[in-house]
This record gives C-alpha cells, sequence and structure tokens, in this order.
C-alpha cells in the first residue's frame, strides 16, 4: 500500500537541499537500526541495502517535506510487519479532529465524537460507518497505516469523509480540525522544560489509570485500557477481586504495553507456572514462563473481552486464556499484531534539534501451540460485534453477553453505562 507516498503535497518554502539530507539522514540511521537489531538476519528476503538505495533516489525527487517523510516511512511499511516503523519527529502544532473510529467485524465506525468539534456541527454521528477518509478506504489490512498517516506522519487541518448513517444513508461530509499551535523552538532551560514535564506526567498518568466495577454482586469487572503497570500493581488489583466467584477482564482497546505485567497478569490467575511463548531472536530462541502467585492466584471463574484494536499483550494474555482453558474468550476477531519490538531514538539537527526515531522487531512470538498470533490474532471463542445502532445508543451487546455467560443479568443499555465511550483527544 503506497499510502504515504501517494499522498504528496506541495513543496514547501523551506530549503529543500537540507531537508532532502535530513531525511536521508533519517533513512540511513534507521536502516542501520534494521541491519543491526531486526529479529530476522534475512529481512524476510528484502535486499536492505538495495531498498535504501532506491528510497534514498527517492527522496532525491521528493518535492516536499511530507513527501520525504512518507518516504520513510514506506520504507519500513513495505516488510508488513506490525513492530516495524518509523517514529517521525513531533509536530509543532497540536491536530484534533474531533472523533475516534475503530475498525468493528469488517467495517470502520465511529465510536466517539467530541460534541464541540466542528466533526460533529457537520452531522458526524457515534455509530457512523467510515467508508472512506480522504478516498482511502478502511479495512483491517491498512486501518492502522491510515491511522498512522492522519494522526502521526501528516496532521490535516481538515478531512473529507464518505460515511454511512445507521439507517443506510451514504453522504458525503467535510469538516476542520482543531489546530493548538505549538512553539517552533522550546527553551529546555526554563518554563518551556516544566510545560514538558507536566505534558509527560499526564501523558504518564493517562496511561496507568484502570477501571473498575464492582456493584454486581460476586462479579468483578476490569477495565485495562493498556498494559503499563508495575507488576505489584497487578497483584494489588487481583486482590481486590478475590472475593468475587467471576471476573471480566476487558481488553476491548488495549494495544498492548509491559512484557512483566502480562506475565504477571497470567501468574495471578494460574495455580501453576504457565508456558506462554516462546522468544525468537536473531540469536536464540528462549522460553518464557509466567511464573504462578500459588495462593494467592485468583481462582474464580473468568472472561476476557476483546476487539479489533486488543493487541500485543492483550493478545498474548486472552490466547493463553484460550490454549489453557482457563475462561472464555468473548468478543471480536484481535488486531494479530504479536511481536517483540524496542524503539530507538536519534536526533538531527545542530541549532535546531529534531527527535525522531524507530520500532524495529527484534523478536517472533511463538505460542504454545506452535504459531505465531501475527497477521492472525485472536479468534474469540463467542464472536459478538455490536451493529451500528448498538453503538449509536450505546448499548454494550458484548460487555452485557459476558456478564450472562457468568450467570448473572445486566442489558446492554445498563452495560453501556458501565465504561461508556468519552472522546479524548490525542496527544
Amino acid at each position: 500500500m503506497l499510502l504515504f507516498i501517494l499522498f504528496a503535497g506541495a513543496a514547501a518554502a523551506q530549503n529543500m537541499d537540507y531537508e532532502r539530507e535530513r531525511h536521508r539522514g533519517m533513512l540511513e540511521t534507521i536502516r542501520d537500526d534494521i541491519k543491526k537489531n531486526y529479529y530476522d538476519p534475512t529481512f524476510k528476503g528484502i535486499d536492505l541495502d538495495a531498498k535504501f538505495k532506491a528510497a534514498a533516489e527517492k527522496i532525491k525527487q521528493a518535492g516536499s517535506i511530507g513527501q520525504m517523510s512518507g518516504i520513510v516511512a514506506q520504507f519500513m511499511l513495505d516488510f508488513d510487519d506490525s513492530h516495524l516503523f518509523f517514529l517521525p519527529p513531533g509536530k509543532v502544532n497540536k491536530t484534533d479532529y474531533g472523533f475516534d473510529m475503530r475498525m468493528i467485524g469488517d467495517n470502520c465506525y465511529v465510536i466517539s465524537v467530541d460534541e464541540k468539534s466542528d466533526a460533529y456541527k457537520q452531522g458526524l454521528r457515534v455509530g457512523d460507518q467510515v467508508y472512506a477518509i480522504e478516498g482511502f478506504g478502511p479495512d483491517r489490512g491498512n486501518f492502522w497505516k491510515i491511522e498512522f498517516f492522519f494522526n502521526r506522519l501528516r496532521p490535516m487541518t481538515g478531512l473529507r469523509l464518505t460515511i454511512v448513517k445507521p439507517d443506510g444513508a451514504k453522504q458525503e461530509i467535510g469538516f476542520q480540525s482543531k489546530i493548538t499551535p505549538g512553539k517552533q523552538i522550546m527553551d529546555a532551560t526554563g518554563g518551556d522544560l516544566n510545560q514538558l514535564i507536566r505534558e509527560e506526567e499526564d501523558s504518564y498518568n493517562r496511561s496507568v489509570k484502570q477501571y473498575f466495577y464492582d456493584k454486581i454482586d460476586g462479579l468483578f469487572i476490569w477495565k485495562m485500557p493498556h498494559f503499563s503497570l508495575d507488576p505489584t500493581k497487578v497483584d494489588d488489583i487481583v486482590d481486590k477481586a478475590r472475593g468475587s466467584k467471576a471476573m471480566i477482564i476487558d481488553l476491548r482497546g488495549n494495544s498492548g504495553g509491559r512484557v512483566d505485567m502480562v506475565l504477571r497478569l497470567i501468574g495471578n490467575v494460574f495455580a501453576d507456572n504457565v508456558k506462554v511463548y516462546d522468544e525468537k531472536t536473531r540469536k536464540e530462541t528462549k522460553e518464557i514462563i509466567a511464573k504462578t502467585r500459588g495462593k494467592d492466584v485468583y481462582g474464580g471463574k473468568l472472561v476476557v473481552l476483546v476487539d479489533s484494536e486488543s493487541a500485543s499483550a492483550s493478545e498474548i494474555f486472552s490466547k493463553v486464556v484460550q490454549l489453557e482453558k482457563r475462561g472464555t474468550v468473548i468478543g471480536d476477531q484481535t488486531a494479530g499484531a504479536v511481536m517483540e519490538a524496542r524503539h530507538f531514538g536519534h536526533q538531527t539537527g545542530i541549532d535546531v534539534v529534531a527527535f525522531y526515531g524507530a520500532s524495529v522487531t527484534v523478536a517472533d512470538l511463538i505460542m504454545k501451540d506452535g504459531k505465531s498470533l501475527e497477521k492472525i490474532g485472536v479468534t474469540p471463542d463467542e464472536k459478538i460485534i455490536p451493529t451500528a445502532k448498538d453503538l449509536a445508543s450505546g448499548r454494550d451487546v458484548v460487555l452485557a453477553r459476558a456478564i450472562e455467560v457468568l450467570g448473572y443479568k445486566l442489558s446492554p443499555e445498563d452495560a453501556g453505562k458501565i465504561f461508556p465511550v468519552v472522546y479524548e483527544a490525542r496527544r
């Protein structure tokens, strides 16, 4: 998919020779990161140096900075590896489209909208199917690439969508993004540094926040947005559930995170040590074991909820629950993005420094059944796909079904009020 290169803009007024040299330097550094660290020494059969030369030649011909960044991104995208991607320099301005979307089943839907946004004013609503974004039709194969392009690589001042309303009506809408100006140059010795520290602290606090619901007698529900906690914190949360006969762990929208956290979570719900996967790096294959907490494990019934955004650590946990027959997995097919990666940070420039990097896959993970989840994902024991009308009305049919499986009763309408999807701007 040549999304990044095809979306070429008009040439900017900057010094293009300088930018070409800068982007070639980034490309060369990233090539070296891959050459030294990629888990597959054959690079999936790709001639890395020849590919570098071809990309460097394209940079010479590029007509804009955006096009150059797209060429660097495409260089990595062609590996078709979920954990190998370009981390471009941050943007000065913050772009907020005012809505969020997700693949549900085989279609893309709006799952939240900021009511103050222009998108909302132009008629975009939760439950609308996103049929096309600037002419690109999202599907499970290209969705993450589209999100990466519009959110990280090339934020837009506005978007045009083709949408399908819950009643089946198709329409075109266009709206403006909310642009928050930032500083071109920041002072790392004064107030700018303090602002950066505050923003990092806010980001960390959001990433570790967990949500719980225990208003149904005998049932503990844990909504986990990300695998970002220290292992000891996992123990503390599972201890809260110990008095409940059943527990639901909601991993919908959870893209993964810390390996030590998922291993600790597994150790909290199994009475014996469990082989999780074989970690296959360039140099060796190592067996990864989750050690049990022994007498302190949670022994009640277990249901895990997943969707298309459940990735990496979420998929590992869900698959282990299935393979060991510890509980039931309910929801949608997961992302199929299960590798192990390291982020390599770099900087370019002298007087004005820009930070960039690369996420490089350092290991393939082979589950206990001898299979990789990459590009495949976890198939739920019970597949439940919300409809457009479910989304529009706030009904959570997946959580309601999980509660029912465990012997309790709650309507989809009431289930939707437990963890309502609230719009949050990307940062």
